[in-house]
């Protein structure tokens, strides 16, 4: 019986010269010599071929992502922490991707999602002397790579709209080299910058708009230490609105004439389902991996959110929101989910779940018991960790959560003086960071000059640390990127959410 399909595509030569025959292997050396192939080795270490047909633009910026080594934050597969096609789906479903691809501005969303630096011009905005200096200077360095939005029929080749990397530059002959995520059609070739540029010049039909080019490098530190916004929950959209567009005209509205009756405004109004939108980040491992002590990077991380917490709890907001949530009726509403071992229990399944490489739903998984434990470090510093038994079926795991915490105050009910508590991560702190995180213009209806000179006092960036100062500018970044979507705003500006 005869079998229907396609094995690869004859690649148009000219204007492509495939890199694996002779000229491509000369290019590529006179490349090398010019000092325009130092983003290449990264880059072709971490090569992928796109898993779908539609997923050039996934293939492209998870391959990006890998090669600048950006820690994802949250596992792929077993217990590896890992960028895939399908851990990028913040700004668009996945379905969608495989039907209809992702266009330019989305793409450019899911970088910054991802946590890495990007600069992004649609063509029409740019020109090709400054798409050229910029494909140099990254094709001198392995720090910063640069991505293409291109339509195949001015490189002469079958298809449409495409996405992949540049993997270096010629600079005798004007010709970059194309490191094609579809690999099942076209190997990797050299191109005319000129035509490259024609291709990213057409016009996307889904929106209207000209194709254009991304430079994506590292941060100088990893995003969202501690907290982070959810993009899974499917009510994202509707809190993100809340946070950005309803509690400014609620304080309009509202009598407000304290930093108490702020806090009632905000509080009272937030939807059921907030805790699903803001979390809390603990570090998870199987109890047998890591035994008793800590390794070097599990201190070090959990150095950072303790202090990250730390620096929270010492603000002045955090004192006020700590008050309000002691003495108002939405107390218990506001700490239901504040005690730990339910906490801990609930980040025992997800990391089994994890773990065990089934990424789907939690649900099948129980947590028969939780044990806290408080391990020394080498320098006699203290660490929460708590251990659970998770059981899936007929299977159990033991599971270690690594709890941030940070010394708190005196404790009140304690005997002896000298005795400190220990405080974790809660719903005074979330929200604390919360209200850091809503950019200034949420303030701006507030009509008593009083209260709005106290809540910029209390809320301005510029007098936090600069550990906690990244934390709320990645939230703040985070939420203005989800209105994007919400907006359908991100293929127009492509620029970093402002700060």
């Amino acid at each position: 019986m005869a079998t229907a399909g396609l094995y690869r595509r004859l690649l148009p030569c000219p204007p492509a010269v495939e890199f694996a025959s002779s000229q491509g292997k000369s290019l590529f050396l006179e490349a090398v010599e010019t000092g325009t192939m130092e983003g290449f080795y990264k880059l072709v270490s971490y090569f992928q071929t796109q898993s779908e047909p539609a997923f050039c633009g996934l293939a492209s910026l998870s391959m990006v992502l890998n090669a600048l080594a950006i820690d994802p934050g949250r596992k792929w597969k077993g217990p590896w922490r890992w960028f895939d096609e399908t851990m990028l789906d913040c700004c668009e479903p996945l379905e969608t991707v495989k039907v209809r691809g992702i266009t330019f501005g989305k793409l450019v969303c899911l970088a910054h999602c991802a946590g890495a630096k990007v600069e992004a011009f649609h063509a029409s905005s740019s020109n090709i002397d400054d798409f050229r200096k910029y494909v140099i200077n990254c094709s001198q360095t392995d720090y910063c790579h640069v991505i293409t939005s291109y339509h195949r029929s001015a490189l002469k080749q079958t298809g449409t709209g495409h996405f992949s990397p540049i993997g270096g530059y010629h600079v005798g002959k004007d010709m970059a080299l194309i490191l094609d995520v579809a690999r099942f059609k076209y190997p990797p070739h050299w191109m005319p910058l000129k035509l490259l540029w024609e291709g990213m010049n057409h016009i996307d039909e889904d929106t209207g708009l000209s194709r254009g080019f991304m430079l994506v490098s590292r941060p100088h530190r990893e995003p969202g230490f501690l907290y982070t916004l959810s993009c899974k929950h499917e009510s994202w959209i509707n809190i993100a609105k809340f946070l950005m567009d309803d509690v400014p005209l609620l304080l309009k509205s509202e009598d407000v004439k304290d930093i108490h009756t702020v806090l009632s405004v905000v509080v009272a109004s937030l939807p059921s389902n907030f805790e699903e939108f803001i979390k809390w980040v603990a570090e998870v491992r199987r109890r047998e991996d890591g035994g008793p002590s800590l390794s070097a990077e599990e201190k070090a991380r959990l150095a950072v959110k303790e202090g990250v917490l730390k620096q929270v709890q010492e603000t002045r907001l955090f004192k006020h929101v700590a008050s309000f949530l002691s003495n108002s009726c939405s107390r218990q509403a506001s700490n239901a989910g504040d005690m730990l071992p339910v906490i801990a229990a609930s980040v025992c399944c997800q990391g089994a779940e994890i773990l065990g490489g089934k990424p789907s739903s939690s649900t099948g998984y129980c947590c028969q018991e939780t044990c806290m434990k408080c391990l020394k470090t080498e320098d006699d510093k203290a660490v929460t960790m708590v251990s659970g038994t998770v059981v899936n079926g007929n299977s159990k795991q033991g599971v270690d959560v690594l709890i941030p915490s940070s010394s708190g105050k005196l404790c009140c009910n304690c005997s002896n003086p000298n005795k400190y508590i220990r405080m974790h991560p809660a719903s005074t702190d979330v929200l604390t960071v919360l209200l850091l995180s809503l950019p200034s213009t949420t303030w701006a209806f507030l009509t008593d000059k009083e209260l709005l000179t106290e809540i910029h006092g209390l809320v301005s960036i510029k007098n936090l640390p600069t550990l906690l100062q990244e934390e709320v500018l990645h939230l703040r970044r985070q939420l203005h990127l989800l209105k994007r979507c919400q907006e359908g705003k991100v293929d127009v500006d492509l620029g970093a959410p402002f700060s």
